[in-house]
């Protein structure tokens, strides 16, 4: 029973504890995930909450301690040979309810520009300010009903005139490749 109340009391010390912080710093303390304590991939690469977040951890351990504490209480499941394979199984359930809940409600608020990127090869562009030869330009284009502006390069190294229509041909890191449109 001991370790059913450390489980339900480390749980909920995190939550407080996080919730505290997250609230008097904004929630960007620096952990080495770029400021967010749940930054994880799924498999398909795409940024999201992962099972191991600290979140949902401490979501399972909340729960684990939560309903040990309530099933020993319980005399057909006073048992621990009873009460602890149950509360891992309910724990396990409520963590990985919370897992699908956050992804869902993050997954919507997700504004990820990673995926456009791909989609913006063959967009028109103006340019900004011109291109020197084998140098670095500005195209401002329009996405999705927005305007965005990145550093380009001719993809041949030839100078292009600021004002000119070209179209963006690739994509490297952060500098976009493009041509002189027709």
């Amino acid at each position: 029973m001991i370790i059913y109340a450390i489980c339900l009391v480390l749980g909920l010390m995190f939550t407080v504890v996080s919730a505290f912080f997250g609230h008097l710093f904004g929630g960007h303390g620096d952990i080495g995930t770029g400021g967010h304590a749940d930054a994880g991939f799924s498999s398909d690469g795409v940024p999201g909450v992962t099972f191991f977040s600290p979140t949902i951890l401490a979501s399972f351990m909340t729960a684990f301690g939560a309903f040990g504490l309530i099933l020993s209480q319980i005399p057909a499941t006073s048992s621990v040979w009873l009460n602890a394979p149950v509360a891992f199984i309910i724990a396990l359930v409520a963590s990985l309810g919370v897992l699908w809940l956050m992804n869902k409600i993050f997954g919507k608020m997700q504004g990820s520009s990673e995926a456009r990127v791909g989609q913006l090869v063959g967009t028109s562009a103006v340019l900004a300010s011109p291109i020197p030869e084998s140098g670095v330009g500005e195209i401002s284009y329009v996405f999705g009903g927005s305007r965005y502006s990145a550093p380009a390069r001719a993809e041949n190294g030839h100078a292009i005139a600021s004002g000119r229509t070209v179209k963006i041909t690739r994509i490297v890191g952060t500098q976009y490749f493009v041509e002189a449109a027709n």
